[in-house]
């Protein structure tokens, strides 16, 4: 009897434990998520997906090189684990403004990911002077005709930056005959892109031997969209309510100069720094405007800022 009821009590725990293992495992709640934030750390190899595509074009994951290459960016991309759920954080706020831009200017939904691998969907500038959430050059920014000087820099101005954005990679996809090609050259610039094609007489960027970084860029942009678009399957863990959200704003239209705008703000209900962070274009505290130039400032609706 008492090696029965032992036999019992080691069934029961056994039911327990499995039962405890299955709630760890269950989508968090508010009551276990920072139990699961504490316990859920592994770190696994990754199955590559068994397709994937880039604006449909589809990435020969059949050749060893690509497979490698692939499995090194997903690895990366999913273990910088900070990065990848800031990056989430920031696409609740930015997708929803970024994806209807891309509509309407003819680019495929899956260029937002290159705008994630280029900035981080921040509005930032690289050290080597690339600037705005899709990092453009002062030097390629003013040829595509973005207004850049110490008042105003349009590559901080997300609808206008994705209108040149487009530009460029549509000018791209024409020159060299695919979207996959148009995103390397954004990286690479058509110059060097075509000085490659030359030398090794080949015209798919996965055929092509790359500077490290161009010979990378792709295969980023390819985990970012694989990440993102499977969360759980890459184990990111987060809330609705852990998101960043997009304030709800309105135009108001400036064509004099603005002698202070931490003044200007004033009957807006806003502060300097509240202006700044929806109209980042903004670069100084006045604006020199003697040719009444039209600029449209976003000010957000009221409620949202104490």
């Amino acid at each position: 009897m008492k090696m029965i009821g032992k036999i019992g009590l080691g069934i029961l725990i056994i039911a327990v434990s499995a039962l405890s293992i299955h709630a760890v495992q269950d989508a968090p709640t508010d009551e276990n998520f920072e139990k699961k934030l504490v316990n859920d750390y592994n770190v696994y190899a990754l199955p590559l997906p068994e397709k994937m595509d880039f604006a449909g074009e589809p990435v020969p994951l059949h050749n060893p090189d690509i497979r490698e290459r692939m499995d090194r960016e997903l690895l990366v991309n999913t273990y910088w684990q900070s990065n990848g759920l800031l990056l989430f954080k920031r696409a609740n706020k930015y997708f929803p403004q970024i994806e209807p831009l891309l509509k309407k200017y003819g680019l495929p939904d899956d260029f937002k990911y290159l705008a994630v691998a280029e900035s981080g969907l921040e509005y930032q500038s690289s050290p080597a002077g690339a600037s705005g959430i899709w990092h453009f050059m002062k030097g390629t920014g003013l040829e595509y005709g973005l207004e850049i000087n110490d008042y105003v820099d349009e590559r901080y101005n997300l609808e206008k930056a994705t209108m040149v954005a487009a530009e460029y990679l549509k000018k791209s996809k024409e020159k060299f005959g695919s979207w996959t090609m148009a995103a390397a050259s954004y990286n690479a610039g058509v110059g060097g892109m075509n000085k490659q094609i030359n030398r090794q007489k080949e015209t798919s960027y996965y055929d092509l031997l790359l500077n490290t970084e161009t010979s990378r860029y792709v295969f980023r942009i390819l985990a970012l969209k694989e990440i993102m678009n499977n969360p759980q399957k890459y184990g990111f863990n987060f809330r609705e309510k852990d998101l960043y959200t997009n304030i709800p704003t309105y135009t108001v239209k400036v064509d004099t100069p603005v002698d202070d705008w931490s003044e200007w703000v004033k009957p807006y209900g806003i502060n300097y720094k509240i202006l700044k962070l929806h109209n980042p274009w903004l670069r100084d505290t006045y604006l020199k405007n003697a040719s009444g130039k039209e600029y449209f400032i976003e000010i957000p609706e009221k409620g949202y800022y104490q």
